[in-house]
């Protein structure tokens, strides 16, 4: 009866710790997507002032 309920318990953890990964995953990608943009965006106004 206690190897059920363990493995119940383990799966449990296992599923969240999973979707803690993806939504970490999820978040950081996000993160990132808008770390590149406001880069490409200062690149482009720099470009922009120095060809005035």
């Amino acid at each position: 009866m206690i190897a059920k309920i363990w493995k119940k318990v383990l799966l449990f953890i296992l599923i969240i710790a999973c979707l803690f990964n993806i939504v970490t995953k999820l978040v950081r990608k996000a993160s990132l997507e808008r770390e590149l943009e406001s880069s490409a965006q200062y690149v482009v106004e720099q470009q922009t002032q120095n060809n005035i």
